[in-house]
């Protein structure tokens, strides 16, 4: 699945991790992600993310 970085921060979503700390299970694609989810790191929202390899 696709990686997502945090533009900002630089916190990288790994969809196989998931965020559990933040409701977000693993296996989760980013897409999938709530849109009210924030960057566990820095706070801003999806739209600061770009996919990553």
């Amino acid at each position: 699945m696709q990686k997502y970085l945090c533009v900002v921060c630089g916190y990288v979503y790994d969809p196989e991790q998931g965020d559990p700390d933040n409701g977000i299970n693993s296996g989760t694609s980013f897409e999938d992600i709530p849109d009210d989810w924030v960057c566990p790191l820095c706070g801003v929202g999806k739209d600061q993310f770009e996919p990553t390899d």
